[in-house]
């Protein structure tokens, strides 16, 4: 069983930063990946940025270049730097770990953050 927590979501204003926590309840080196979701209002949840299998990065198209993802062994723990927010980012923004059982993965979530983008 695998815990997320997530913290550092809020309102901030267009053009602003934030950074999002997410720390897991046993040894990131026992998860196979890890990444941040967000879903708006009335959509789909969607990959934002991760961490895949040999400690590589993949980030959504529209947050290249303004978010980072970036890990912290030590503390188990997965951050989120946004910059340069905009308010159609404003969604809650979930952090996500998959576990490999067998031939397949489990997929396990924190609570979520709400972070809010004001025009």
């Amino acid at each position: 069983q695998v815990q997320l927590v997530e913290s550092g979501g809020g309102l901030v204003q267009a053009g602003g930063s934030l950074r999002l926590s997410c720390a897991a309840s046993v040894s990131i080196f026992s998860i196979n990946a890890m990444g941040w979701y967000r879903q708006a209002p009335g959509k789909e949840r969607e990959l934002v940025a991760g961490f895949t299998s040999g400690s590589r990065r993949n980030y959504a198209e529209y947050v290249k270049g303004r978010f980072t993802i970036s890990r912290d062994n030590a503390k188990n723990t997965v951050y989120l730097q946004m910059n340069s927010l905009k308010p159609e980012e404003t969604a809650v923004y979930y952090c996500n770990a998959k576990r490999a059982l067998g031939s397949s993965f489990l997929d396990y979530w924190g609570q979520g953050t709400q972070v809010t983008v004001s025009s």
